[in-house]
């Protein structure tokens, strides 16, 4: 919105500042930021007088979670609330793969919002069924596939990039869309089964937005893909604005979700911060990429995956519990310990998927 104060410009005042994205993406971030600090109390306490018991707690899960009944759900509505503001205030409205990655963002957020009502309403961990949560999401991505191929070059449209190796690309064709819809779908369950502790998922989501962020800004502009030898997507910059956004209302959340949580996410907030990073990765042609920055969401699901597998198979368990984060509960270590640790690796894995712009 804040973009049409260029027009008043006249290339030597400080209405033109408004023409860098740089300087944009520091509003969108002191903006969401302040939004989380600002709305965070009032919000957490309409959750709890509403929800009452709060999310109902596993009763099949590590037994320290059982002090954890009364936590309010559903917070992901001041980091959505958070983005979107910032982003509309900030970005610019022409732009179409900032709608892209919005339209994923809120429409995962309604799933998650009707399936933590559901929880909470009902007072039970099933929620909404999962073949609907599925079906609903891969309508939503393959939406966002179709849209993100519509304003791709021409040259990339269709075709999968790799990393390192630049001049490799896979065509897909018409298949491209139901691959930019796994990798939406994927994205987004991945980050739900990640959120299990607090301040487990927030964190991971950060990092891996400001790393997508970096490389959205990276590969829309000539200038640097022509440095960096990869491949050009004009437009993609702006979502360097939403990625800002998406750190600032993450460290708002985070404040208050930070060990012991007054608020947990739900399903509202991990299904939406998983979602548009698998929509930044479609539109900036990361999606390989998108697996290495966002290693630890890859992990988490594998071992959900791999646990249900071999136990269909042998009746054993390879983990004490899965998602993964629960065997290291299970095996004694402190929540923060598992929390911080995780981190780390998230950020170790972050810098790796970044070096992919140079490597070649």
């Amino acid at each position: 919105m804040l973009y049409w104060l260029t027009s008043l410009s006249d290339g030597g005042d400080m209405f033109n500042l408004f023409r860098y994205i740089t300087f944009r993406a520091g509003g969108a971030f002191m903006t969401a930021l302040i939004f989380g600090f600002l709305f965070g109390p009032p919000l957490i306490n309409v959750l709890r007088r509403r929800q009452g018991k709060g999310q109902p707690i596993r009763t099949d899960g590590p037994e320290s979670h059982f002090s954890k009944a009364g936590t309010p759900t559903m917070g992901g509505l001041l980091i959505v609330g958070a983005l979107l503001t910032a982003t509309l205030l900030w970005a610019r409205w022409s732009n179409p793969y900032i709608w892209m990655v919005l339209f994923v963002t809120v429409s995962f957020a309604a799933i998650g919002f009707a399936d933590d009502f559901a929880k909470v309403s009902k007072q039970n961990t099933k929620g909404v069924p999962g073949k609907l949560r599925l079906l609903l999401g891969f309508l939503i991505a393959g939406i966002a596939g179709a849209w993100a191929a519509a304003y791709h070059p021409p040259e990339l449209a269709g075709h999968l990039a790799f990393p390192v190796f630049k001049n490799t690309l896979l065509y897909l064709g018409i298949l491209f869309i139901p691959f930019a819809m796994i990798v939406i779908v994927g994205a987004a369950n991945a980050v739900n089964l990640t959120d299990g502790l607090d301040g487990l998922a927030i964190m991971p989501v950060m990092i891996a937005g400001a790393a997508l962020g970096i490389i959205a800004y990276a590969v829309g502009r000539s200038d640097f893909t022509e440095y960096l030898d990869v491949h050009y997507v004009e437009g993609t910059g702006e979502i360097l604005i939403f990625s800002a956004a998406l750190v600032g209302g993450g460290l708002g959340f985070l404040w208050y979700n930070a060990p012991p949580a007054a608020v947990f996410m739900g399903d509202t907030g991990s299904l939406a911060l998983g979602g548009a990073l698998g929509a930044i990765a479609v539109a900036t042609k990361h999606e390989i990429v998108l697996a290495i920055v966002g290693g630890l969401f890859v992990v988490e699901a594998l071992s959900v995956i791999i646990q249900v597998l071999y136990f269909k198979r042998t009746g054993k368990r390879v983990f004490l519990m899965a998602p993964i984060h629960h065997h290291y509960e299970k095996k004694g270590w402190a929540e923060p310990q598992i929390v911080i640790r995780f981190w780390i690796i998230a950020l170790i894995l972050a810098m790796v998927g970044l070096a992919t712009l140079k490597v070649r």
